[in-house]
């Protein structure tokens, strides 16, 4: 069986080698995102192995069922740049990887958070140059702080203990909140609730209609003045323009992402030569009250190695004929804001 596995790195090839000992599976590496212009490439490719930025709206998907793929095995968690009623009108079958480590996202989380605290981002480039004075880096004590996370799903379970690790009182919203949730002393509020009482607000819900710029200018101005607001989950439950309005303004007293709602022509991409050709995101990042990463939540040898592994028990599956774990369906209306 040939997989065409699009917007292969070195570490992507590594791992889904090590999971493939006996070289069952033909991998054709393809370092190309999957595009319009890139889909041929999997001709004759009976799965395709794709990325969270690779495309798969209904033209896309069209043109790999033309060449021959029945499966997309996605290596993230994520699928809402996947257009299911195109997957399910062409007969495709879409698995994805909910459960690699939910820790990888959760630790790099939180150190987004003490890193924008603690101005570590400020301090190191400063220190670099020679200056060693503490003019403007003093932080806050996160011990007897609030902080409010957005679904609670596994990854947020595990960033809300971290805080209470921390000393922090941990608000929580989710309309469909899973029960470990409840037991652990997360105190279940309203969005807005959440957004008053809040020094911190961690994001860990999925990018769907209703989470689209869940943080938006209304949103903003409800938090408490100076609030910290971290995003790892998905780059459009942020209105970029108004959380930059909402910064340079200092109404908003910080920024950490490790995603971004245009990130797909950015991240995984060297762009240090021709520069960063996104206004809004380079006058993002040149405000010293954001620290950015990109899209490296994830990025743990536990957590590509769960991934590598989930990916190759799908393709044993489809091989042998049996139901596909993790398969995916088209989305239903009331579909949760708990996200793994």
């Amino acid at each position: 069986m040939k997989v065409a596995v699009y917007s292969t790195r070195s570490y992507d090839r590594s791992h889904l080698e090590a999971a493939n000992p006996a070289g069952t599976r033909e991998f054709i590496w393809i370092e190309e995102r999957l595009s319009p212009d890139t889909a041929a490439l999997a001709h004759g490719c009976a799965v395709v192995c794709a990325f969270v930025n690779d495309q798969l709206d209904a033209p896309v998907l069209g043109a790999l069922a033309a060449g021959g793929t029945r499966l997309i095995a996605l290596r993230c968690a994520g699928y809402n740049h996947v257009d299911l009623a195109a997957v399910a009108e062409l007969g495709l079958t879409v698995t994805h990887v909910p459960t690699y480590s939910p820790h990888a996202v959760a630790e790099h989380a939180i150190a987004l958070l003490l890193t924008l605290n603690r101005r570590i981002h400020l301090a190191h480039d400063r220190m670099r140059r020679g200056d060693f004075t503490l003019d403007g880096l003093q932080g806050f004590d996160l011990y007897g702080k609030t902080a409010g996370l957005v679904g609670t799903g596994r990854i947020g379970i595990i960033a809300g203990r971290i805080l209470q690790g921390f000393g922090c009182r941990v608000l929580a919203y989710d309309p469909y909140p899973p029960f470990e949730a409840r037991g652990i002393g997360f105190e279940f509020c309203s969005i807005e609730e959440l957004l008053a009482r809040s020094d911190v607000v961690s994001l860990h819900c999925p990018l769907l209609p209703d989470t689209h710029h869940v943080i938006n200018a209304a949103s903003l101005a409800r938090m408490k003045p100076g609030a910290l607001l971290i995003n790892t989950s998905r780059g459009g439950l942020i209105d970029t323009p108004a959380v930059i309005a909402a910064l340079e303004n200092n109404r908003l007293g910080g920024l950490g992402i490790d995603v971004y709602e245009n990130e797909a022509v950015l991240f995984f991409e060297d762009h240090s030569s021709t520069g960063i050709t996104d206004p809004q995101f380079a006058r993002l990042i040149a405000l010293p009250n954001v620290v950015a990463t990109g899209h490296q939540g994830f990025f743990t040898h536990e957590a590509l190695g769960d991934i590598a592994r989930s990916i190759v028990a799908s393709l044993d599956a489809f091989a042998a004929g049996y139901p596909i774990p993790h398969a995916l369906r088209p989305r239903t209306p009331a579909a949760p804001v708990a996200v793994g």
